[in-house]
């Protein structure tokens, strides 16, 4: 068995009908549907990175269109996931964070002094840090609140 293999903490299958312990109903809609527009919002920028306009080589842009569009897929994924109830949406939150979190530095440290600096400096703190900041967030209020102990057999409900 593996994490994703293991049932929501309410006991109740995913998607159904259940108070979600992590986020209300009017929270989880605007977080979901949130994130899934910041998603789909890359979608004109990939076309962007990929025409290679910003960038001197073909492997640099092809660097950059992969990192966005793993930030993307990662956004995208975790609203659906935090629309669903899914419990999973914490693997997704998890890994968007570190992708928006790598996107950030290396933005910021690859940036050429001036107006590259201080436009790389307005997007990791306008929307790469908050995002990364919610989706650590979503991770954190969905961990168990009380872990078992080492070496306690798992019990089913």
């Amino acid at each position: 068995m593996t994490v994703l293999d293991l049932p929501p903490r309410t006991g109740v299958r995913t998607g159904a009908s259940v108070r979600d312990p992590v986020l209300d109903g009017r929270t989880r809609s605007r977080v979901g549907y949130g994130l899934i527009a910041c998603g789909l919002a890359l979608l004109p920028w990939l076309v962007v990175l990929a025409t290679g306009v910003l960038f001197d080589t073909a492997r640099e842009s092809l660097t950059w269109v992969g990192l966005d569009g793993l930030e993307a897929v990662g956004l995208v994924t975790t609203g659906l996931l935090v629309l669903w109830r899914d419990p999973r949406r914490t693997l997704a939150a998890s890994a968007t964070a570190a992708l928006l979190l790598a996107d950030a530095w290396f933005d910021t440290t690859t940036a050429t002094p001036g107006a590259d600096l201080i436009s790389a400096l307005a997007m990791a703190v306008g929307a790469e840090l908050p995002l990364a900041a919610l989706c650590a967030i979503l991770t954190i209020r969905g961990l168990p609140r009380t872990p078992e102990p080492l070496g306690t057999p798992h019990r089913p409900r």
